[in-house]
């Protein structure tokens, strides 16, 4: 069994990875915001080459190199993937244990929607975080 897989909501599309995680990050983008209908993106970031999707997906480019993922049935949005970094970052409510998302830190605060309380004791970045 893969260490992280999910799908969407009418099972369409699947997909699986053995690896751990890059990073994991909580982003406050109004971006994110719009993408995924949600106050933020809780996702994990890998290099697409270690992640495997089965299944139809369809994408929409939400800015010039970043293209989400979604089932074209049910709408369910998975990944958001920047070809020429080779990353892909899978949303964590996608997951079919979404438990298993551990956040390192948030970005992008200034714009978190100010119901948002953000006591985890995370590092919090107004924009983007520091290169690693």
């Amino acid at each position: 069994m893969a260490k992280y897989q999910g799908g969407c909501l009418c099972g369409a599309v699947r997909y699986r990875t053995d690896v751990a995680p890059i990073n994991e990050r909580v982003c406050h983008c109004r971006l994110c915001q719009k993408a995924l209908g949600a106050a933020f993106n809780a996702r994990g970031l890998f290099r697409i080459d270690d992640v495997t999707i089965d299944g139809p997906v369809a994408t929409v480019n939400s800015s010039p190199d970043l293209k989400r993922g979604f089932c074209p049935g049910c709408g369910t949005t998975m990944f958001s993937r920047r070809d020429s970094a080779g990353i892909i970052g899978i949303t964590s409510g996608s997951l079919d244990d979404p438990s298993m998302f551990k956040p390192q830190m948030h970005m992008w605060t200034a714009s978190r929607q100010p119901w948002v309380q953000l006591d985890d004791g995370l590092p919090q970045y107004e924009g983007a975080p520091p290169p690693n």
